[in-house]
């Protein structure tokens, strides 16, 4: 076996090795928590016929705790009433996108962002245009190909990632795109209150 031996350092790493710690400061080191000492033993009652065994307590270790699921906001349907004005004009749509002809992932980017925005913004209600896809019939899950972002969009707004600024959803109405647009309702952004 051979040794190795220890190369001393020039002037030049020594200065180096000086200006690099100069302005170095040394972490604080933690402090080893002192592992618990084991309970003491009762001593043992002298042995004897009227002397019973004293069981021994079982250690028990705390149980850990149970991660705790974060709970997501439910999705629930457009109120009729709301969705009624929408359809006879007396309650305007604040915002629209039109998602049709976008590729899967470029879509999902497009329309995360718009309804961060349009919470941001006080949005309550937004259009979000997928398009019809193929010639299929007039379901919102059409299994047609070509409508790949009409059935992938409402799969969306169920997501975790989305759940806390949509409120709901339902399909339009034929006057505001059919089977081909979904009208959203956006969660209120909560406002924290500073003093």
């Amino acid at each position: 076996m051979t040794t190795r031996r220890r190369k001393e350092l020039t002037s030049e790493d020594k200065e180096l090795w000086a200006f690099v710690t100069r302005e170095v400061t040394p972490l604080k080191r933690r402090r080893r928590k002192a592992e618990p000492k084991p309970p003491e033993s009762l001593p043992e009652p002298a042995a004897g016929p009227a002397a019973k065994p004293v069981p021994k307590a079982k250690a028990t270790a705390p149980r850990p705790a149970k991660p705790q699921v974060p709970v997501l906001p439910p999705i629930a349907p457009i109120d009729k009433h709301e969705r009624r004005q929408v359809v006879r004009g007396t309650r305007a749509i604040d915002a629209r996108i039109d998602l049709h002809g976008m590729r899967q992932a470029e879509a999902h980017g497009a329309l995360r962002g718009f309804l961060a925005i349009a919470q941001m913004r006080g949005y309550s209600m937004v259009l979000v245009i997928t398009g019809k896809g193929g010639s299929g019939g007039e379901s919102l899950f059409s299994s047609d190909e070509r409508g790949v972002l009409r059935r992938v969009v409402p799969q969306w707004l169920r997501m975790p990632d989305l759940r806390p600024l949509v409120l709901g959803f339902e399909e339009a109405h034929q006057g505001h795109g059919g089977g081909g647009a979904l009208y959203v309702r956006l969660r209120r952004l909560r406002r924290s209150h500073h003093p």
